[in-house]
């Protein structure tokens, strides 16, 4: 579960409706630089439907579809940033940003760690699969998930989120098998390319997981920060 982490009062602070929009919104600007057309562009049209089911006001998803397509002539632009790093008692973890301004971002991620230890590129993405991950929920009660995995192309599965399977794929076949797997009964909620530790870190206290958890969450509370994998055991 370590490439899914979420700390344990993320669904309450997700419900803060700003911060869920700053990051979907961040997101399909991203996407829309490849086409404001959603039958064309696979990752337009995930990240579109996300932010509808997020209940993004209509007029908030247009503007950042022009805005990211470059309709509006606005000059911003983001940029992907990873980050590598430990968090409290050698945890490794991998957080990925998006920012319109790198310099500020660094020195707040280096702030951000300091109860941790960043690492330079490299100091632990080996430690890490880079898989795709596509979280898909049954259509149906006889929804196979194996099944799916195998007929979809998928390398692996593990369950999910309130019912939900997450379909791992080589990162090559993530866009192939998220548009196989409603042929196999599931709907897809979201498509990624992510990491998946290969050796988590497990056996720690009470104390120990709390002192990893508030570390994580202090930095899933950064604006900039806009995924996380941590190598932690579920």
């Amino acid at each position: 579960m370590g490439a899914q982490w979420k700390v344990k009062h993320k669904e309450a602070a997700a419900n803060a409706k700003g911060k869920i929009f700053g990051k979907l919104v961040k997101e399909i600007t991203i996407a829309a630089r490849n086409g404001a057309d959603t039958a064309t562009n696979a990752h337009l049209r995930l990240v579109v439907e996300q932010a509808k089911k997020a209940s993004m006001p209509r007029e908030t998803l247009e503007r950042a579809i022009k805005k990211g397509s470059g309709q509006l002539g606005e000059t911003v632009q983001y940029h992907r940033v990873t980050y590598e790093g430990f968090a409290p008692h050698q945890v490794p973890l991998i957080v990925e940003c998006v920012t319109d301004n790198i310099n500020r971002t660094v020195a707040e991620i280096r702030v951000a760690f300091r109860k941790g230890q960043l690492g330079a590129s490299g100091s632990v993405a080996w430690d890490f699969n880079h898989v795709g991950m596509i979280e898909a929920s049954p259509d149906s009660p006889d929804a196979d998930p194996e099944m799916a995995a195998i007929e979809a192309g998928a390398q692996d599965f593990e369950p999910g989120e309130d019912g939900a399977t997450l379909f791992l794929t080589d990162p090559s076949d993530l866009d192939a098998v998220q548009k196989a797997l409603p042929e196999q009964g599931f709907t897809v909620l979201s498509a990624k390319l992510g990491y998946q530790p290969k050796n988590p870190v497990s056996g720690l206290t009470d104390e120990q997981m709390a002192e990893v958890e508030a570390f994580l969450e202090g930095l899933d509370n950064h604006d900039d920060v806009q995924d996380m994998f941590v190598g932690l055991a579920g």
